[in-house]
């Protein structure tokens, strides 16, 4: 969590928040639901996506405020701009930059566009098992291809300290797809979701691990049973991007054992993006450019690096020595930046994400959830129930 991080902005991104959150709409409030439960609401239309990038319709942003937050939003019936994420703000004389002070309490969850992964698992229960810990050890262990992840896991869960292997069906399916060059789509928009075997064997493979061999802790990623997992202790590895290593030891203040192992099932893999975009409208797109451009410069990623575990998106920064020599004292001192910097040299594919892909890959997420966590589908009969879903779209 950012500590009073000052965000400086232009008045161009400023505008953009302005007129996203023009968007909302007011409705009376009203009893409904049912017996079991499940509250029913009604509404005009389906949201198109859960993208507020990319959404144009009130539908949609009626869903997305709920899940994303702005950095200040307007007071319900008025016009008043009030904080949301910024706390306050100022502008310079003459307009053109704003400086935002942030939340205290803040948690990113998408980190910047590009980011190693590596694993990160906790030593004492691999010790429990009776398996390496040392970081070394566990990267031969873990091997090279998500076959030996698997058979690793395996080895744990039959040594029976009662823990799992990984964390979420959810969470393995997203490193795995994420090293798919066109997973839901090709380029001209065509959906191949549903008939791409590469996703289909992804889909199977980790429910077989998950429930068959029963490697997952079955636990929706980003809950609050996951970050209560990290406390307990329920599961020994999770895939792990640079920007992860600040939301395992928020979760996990106090356990100890987590460590960095310098591998990567399939060699590489990239999760999580975030974009900085300049609107059409603003008034000073030259200055926002620039900015743009000093943000993602090596230096300040590397800064950023050190300061919240964002990995550079800058080819010349994983040469910085800065970069290099960074170590991380919650995962017993592992040198992270040496870590994710070969991690990063491994990515090899660059997947394809069209302008359905963010519902399509909700939908799927959907499906394993109903398979590892719910357990009310079993994997055929959720996969016809996602293919479904993404015809609908």
């Amino acid at each position: 969590s950012p500590k009073r991080t000052a965000a400086t902005l232009t008045a161009a991104v400023l505008a953009a928040a302005t007129l996203a959150s023009c968007a909302d709409s007011e409705r009376d409030q009203g009893t409904g639901g049912s017996d079991d439960g499940t509250f029913i609401f009604g509404a005009a239309g389906a949201p198109e996506m859960f993208d507020p990038f990319y959404a144009t319709d009130g539908e949609t942003f009626r869903v997305t405020r709920q899940i994303f937050e702005g950095l200040v939003g307007i007071k319900p019936g008025t016009a008043e701009v009030v904080p949301e994420l910024a706390t306050e703000w100022n502008a310079n004389e003459d307009g053109t930059v704003w400086t935002f002070s942030l939340r205290d309490d803040v948690t990113f969850h998408d980190g910047e566009p590009f980011n190693a992964e590596a694993v990160c698992y906790n030593s004492e229960l691999l010790k429990a098992a009776g398996l390496p810990a040392d970081r070394e050890s566990v990267a031969k262990m873990v091997g090279s291809t998500w076959d030996s992840y698997f058979d690793a896991g395996r080895k744990f869960v039959a040594a029976g300290t009662g823990a799992a292997w990984f964390d979420s069906a959810g969470a393995i399916y997203q490193g795995m797809s994420n090293q798919l060059e066109k997973a839901y789509e090709k380029e001209d928009g065509t959906v191949i979701a549903t008939e791409n075997p590469a996703v289909k064997d992804v889909y199977n493979q980790v429910l077989e691990a998950s429930t068959q061999d029963n490697l997952s802790a079955h636990l929706t990623q980003w809950s609050s049973d996951w970050q209560a997992g990290f406390q307990s202790q329920k599961f020994a590895t999770t895939l792990c991007p640079g920007w992860m290593l600040g939301v395992i030891e928020g979760n996990a203040a106090g356990v100890t054992g987590w460590d960095v192992a310098n591998v990567f099932p399939g060699g590489g893999g990239n999760w999580g993006g975030s974009y900085l975009t300049v609107p059409e409208q603003g008034k000073h797109q030259a200055e926002a450019k620039k900015l743009a451009a000093w943000l993602t410069a090596p230096e300040q990623q590397v800064k950023a690096f050190t300061a919240k575990g964002t990995f550079p998106s800058q080819v010349e920064a994983l040469t910085s020595e800065t970069l290099l020599s960074q170590t991380n004292a919650f995962f017993n001192d592992a040198p992270t930046g040496e870590i994710f910097a070969e991690r990063a040299k491994a990515v090899g594919a660059t997947p394809f994400k069209g302008s359905k892909f963010f519902p399509i890959n909700d939908a799927m997420q959907q499906a394993l959830t109903r398979v590892d966590v719910d357990k009310s589908d079993d994997a055929a009969s959720s996969w016809e129930k996602f293919v479904t879903a993404v015809k609908s779209l």
